[in-house]
């Protein structure tokens, strides 16, 4: 990890504040600025070549600071399968999402139709990027119209009515395996997010111990209090532990290998315990005040809450862990957890 990027990170979303609502167009300005936004693209798609375990940091920052920005979608997920495609990577923030569409050959082009339900922050994006079982399609902001939702945090989760013709340069077949690595890519980078967002909360409970007095004393110094706060920096630790672990992996051995499914697997599943535990100790540390609309940590426990769900729960993903460990089989379980032939 790079002390420079989790250095650049950190000013960029803590000068950025996340008080708002809806896409914060001034720090996604910044991200593009500093080669932020599309870290884990190549040059020639307009990214700065950076690997899975740099994504980590920024998005790990991104977490903690509630950032109102489409970035895993962007970097991870759209912009890596257009540029897998052979499709061009357009400016301006993404977002991707594995659905049917109805898409025929006809005159001047492709004609596309299809309803896309919740669509990540589908309202601010310069393009949807669309897996179909067939095709990668990159949907125009034109051809749709888009119904607002959100999730608990108040993420913009869109459903949009697809409808037009594309150019052919913006539909392409399949490539081999995309639909894995895409549900895999997500869950990383939804992992990474986790990791940040539960040492936000962390870091929020801990600064509240410390400023509110309680019986003459800071209530963090009462032992009841330690403890809880104890416990949830244990389960910050172990998140973070295993999403950079599966990072790792991933930029060591691509995401469709069998020793990063199972990283990336043990790291939602675990980040998303996590969140569960950190969310419910922060707000006991905090008490009435932290539940009311006005105050910030809302901000980063709602995000536990919607995100832990998102992408695979941790049912889900334990499942996985299970799966992937019951086909190794008894030879081939050491070598998968450690790394090694």
């Amino acid at each position: 990890m790079s002390p420079e990027l989790e250095e650049l990170a950190e000013s960029v979303f803590a000068e950025a504040g996340s008080s708002g609502a809806g896409f914060d167009a001034g720090l996604w300005k910044t991200l593009e600025s500093t080669g932020l936004a599309r870290l884990t693209l190549p040059a020639d798609a307009g990214g700065s070549a950076g690997t899975f375990s740099d994504a980590a940091v920024v998005l790990a920052a991104a977490g903690a600071h509630a950032a109102r920005v489409p970035l895993a979608e962007t970097d991870l997920l759209a912009g890596w399968l257009l540029h897998t495609a052979g499709i061009a990577v357009p400016a301006g923030p993404l977002t991707a999402v594995a659905a049917g569409l109805k898409i025929e050959r006809g005159d001047g082009g492709w004609r596309v139709s299809g309803t896309l339900h919740r669509v990540p922050w589908a309202r601010a994006a310069a393009g949807i990027v669309v897996l179909t079982p067939e095709h990668v399609v990159a949907v125009r902001p034109d051809m749709g119209t888009v119904t607002d939702g959100v999730n608990v945090a108040e993420e913009p989760r869109d459903a949009v009515a697809v409808s037009g013709t594309i150019a052919d340069g913006e539909v392409a077949p399949v490539p081999a395996g995309a639909a894995a690595e895409l549900r895999l890519r997500a869950a990383l980078g939804r992992a990474q997010l986790l990791a940040g967002a539960v040492r936000g909360a962390l870091a929020a409970a801990v600064g509240y111990a410390g400023e509110r007095v309680q019986f003459g004393r800071p209530i963090g110094r009462f032992q009841a209090v330690q403890q809880q706060l104890a416990l949830a920096a244990a389960e910050v630790a172990a998140a973070a532990a295993a999403a950079e672990a599966a990072a790792g992996v991933a930029t060591a051995d691509g995401v469709l290998a069998a020793s990063t499914r199972l990283a990336i697997a043990a790291a939602k599943a675990r980040t998303g315990e996590a969140a569960g535990v950190v969310a419910r100790i922060a707000h006991q540390v905090h008490g009435a005040i932290g539940f009311t609309r006005e105050h910030d940590l809302r901000l980063v426990t709602t995000r536990l809450w919607a995100w832990r769900d998102e992408d695979g729960s941790d049912a889900e993903w334990n499942a996985e862990v299970g799966a992937t460990v019951l086909a190794a089989g008894p030879d081939g379980l050491w070598p998968l957890v450690t790394g090694t032939p």
